[in-house]
């Protein structure tokens, strides 16, 4: 019997595709995040995973993006980053593995940096 993660399909296989499924604002605060990051860090590559954007550097997943109807959840990938920034995420609904922030978010260009380049030692 095969294994049900190998039996499921993409259902966004690209990011225009997942973005063509999301509200506008939601796919405006999406794009506004990754492009942040990308500016910053141009040699991250864009994978999409379990069917949101994800950002790469080499075979490590280093930032994630899902959005939902009210707010886009970032995941850095590391409880050990999101521990070290707790106090700057505490005003976006932080858990361990991720943080929300509203759609329509201006993305903090400084945070997201940071927690990059957190993310990125960690995974050297």
């Amino acid at each position: 019997m095969r294994d049900a993660a190998h039996m499921a399909s993409s259902r966004y296989p690209t990011l225009e595709s997942y973005l063509a499924g999301l509200a506008p604002n939601a796919a405006a605060t999406v794009t506004a995040a990754i492009d942040c990051v990308r500016r910053q860090f141009p040699d991250l590559t864009l994978k999409m995973a379990w069917n949101v954007p994800q950002l790469q550097s080499g075979k490590h997943y280093v930032m994630g993006f899902n959005a939902a109807k009210r707010h886009l959840s970032i995941s850095p990938w590391s409880t050990d980053v999101m521990r070290a920034f707790a106090d700057r995420l505490q005003p976006y609904d932080p858990t361990d593995n991720l943080f929300r922030v509203p759609i329509g978010w201006q993305p903090d260009a400084d945070l997201l940096h940071d927690l990059v380049t957190a993310r990125l030692t960690e995974c050297s």
